[in-house]
């Protein structure tokens, strides 16, 4: 039976672990946590978006990041310290600009074939993680924003998402909640929200169940392959003597953490931490619960999304941040996302937000690396940028289907090949 280790236990982990399984494979998690995604899979903006499949390789986004480089509140903050790796993954990101039509529309294609995989999965095994099939609403201030999301809107229906312009009358009927007038917005009614950390959570004890190994709160050293396969080195809690795992293959799915291992490896996968900020808010009277905005909402302005996770809580979440792998909350970058909802929805009690912040671990041309080392036995399954959530269980299939060729797994899968996604 083939042993295959994963180093991270994050949303693109436990969905790769759960793909292997389905395929008769023994695994492995390892995390340096205690618990499943408590890292940037604890506290995202909760969107299942493939209305969100843009790129952002543009000269607007340029233009933007160095017009608001010294406004500490702006939704693209460029921290302009020197940094090798930041300056050399800015170049990089640049340079895949010409690259921007046909990786969004690959992107759109990717997470319309995650979906359905994930809702098939929560219902399999029965996880329960808030979520709300109510569509997501991307609402524009002025003519000239809505004008440019025309084109971007184009590429997505290329892609084969179902996303139509709305009237500002539209926006009033679609979420009565946001009084705010706009000048229009455009509704994908397929995409949906849920909590990323109760789903990860929930099939991680799917994968446990299922006799997968899950060492937590353990220490990854070293990664090397040997004749036969791959050793990771660990240090688990508590121990002061490292352990070795054999296995017959390794994933990476790591975050911002597989660059590092990738270099172990051999390998050269550009992660750069793009760090964004969140308020959960305890939704606990009437009145909040009332103030509050259902349909998950996509503020192209202010580049906030809001996502409802039951009765009891709103998760407000947006900016962009490059400045290196630092996990500081800072107040003067959550005071932007709790003044924009005592704005849009003044009934909504913000007395008791509660702040994350999370990185997000983002390749120079925004697409995920899903594919093989330079060496045998090595995989990768990272760099999927702010659409972790939304890419994870599609690329789960793909990273598991090169591990496994030609293995059918235990159920009927979505599977999407390295190449059918480089061709769309």
């Amino acid at each position: 039976m083939t042993h295959v280790t994963i180093i991270g236990a994050g949303i693109t982990g436990v969905t790769s672990a759960y793909a292997l399984l389905d395929r008769g494979c023994t695994v492995t998690i390892i995390d340096r946590e205690r618990y499943a995604g408590m890292e940037t899979s604890f506290a995202n903006g909760g969107q299942l978006s493939a209305c969100n499949a843009e790129v952002w390789n543009s000269f607007s986004t340029i233009v933007k990041g160095m017009k608001w480089m010294f406004r500490k509140d702006a939704p693209l903050l460029l921290n302009p310290s020197p940094s090798w790796h930041k300056y050399a993954w800015l170049a990089e990101f640049v340079g895949n600009i010409g690259h921007y039509r046909q990786n969004t529309i690959a992107t759109t294609k990717l997470a319309i074939a995650a979906r359905q995989e994930l809702f098939t999965i929560a219902a399999r095994e029965n996880i329960q993680f808030d979520h709300e099939q109510r569509g997501i609403l991307h609402v524009f201030p002025d003519q000239s924003t809505f004008k440019k999301a025309q084109a971007v809107n184009k590429l997505l229906n290329e892609g084969g998402l179902e996303r139509r312009a709305v009237t500002p009358q539209e926006i009033r009927t679609l979420e009565p909640a946001l009084s705010e007038p706009y000048y229009g917005g455009f509704f994908t009614p397929s995409d949906s929200t849920g909590d990323i950390h109760k789903f990860t959570r929930g099939l991680a004890d799917a994968c446990i169940r299922r006799g997968a190994k899950f060492l937590s709160e353990t220490e990854v050293q070293h990664i090397a392959t040997v004749p036969g396969g791959v050793e990771t080195r660990i240090l688990p809690p508590g121990a002061t003597t490292p352990e070795v795992i054999k296995s017959d293959s390794v994933v990476i799915c790591a975050g911002i953490a597989s660059r590092r291992f990738a270099a172990m490896l051999g390998d050269h996968v550009n992660i750069y931490p793009v760090k964004g900020y969140s308020i959960t808010i305890p939704l606990d009277d009437p009145a909040s619960r009332q103030a509050a905005p259902w349909v998950s909402l996509l503020d192209e302005e202010a580049k906030i999304v809001t996502s409802r996770f039951g009765a009891g809580r709103l998760r407000v979440a947006g900016t962009a941040e490059y400045n290196g792998e630092n996990r500081d909350i800072r107040a003067d970058r959550i005071r932007p996302l709790v003044e924009w909802t005592r704005h849009l929805f003044p009934g909504v009690n913000t007395e008791g937000v509660i702040p994350w912040t999370g990185l997000r671990p983002m390749m120079p041309d925004m697409m995920p690396r899903v594919q093989p080392g330079k060496q045998l036995g090595v995989f990768y399954n990272t760099g999927h940028g702010h659409l972790g959530w939304t890419l994870s269980a599609a690329t789960a299939q793909m990273v598991a289907d090169q591990i496994m060729p030609g293995v059918t797994p235990a159920r009927p899968a979505v599977s999407m090949s390295v190449a059918q996604q480089k061709a769309a």
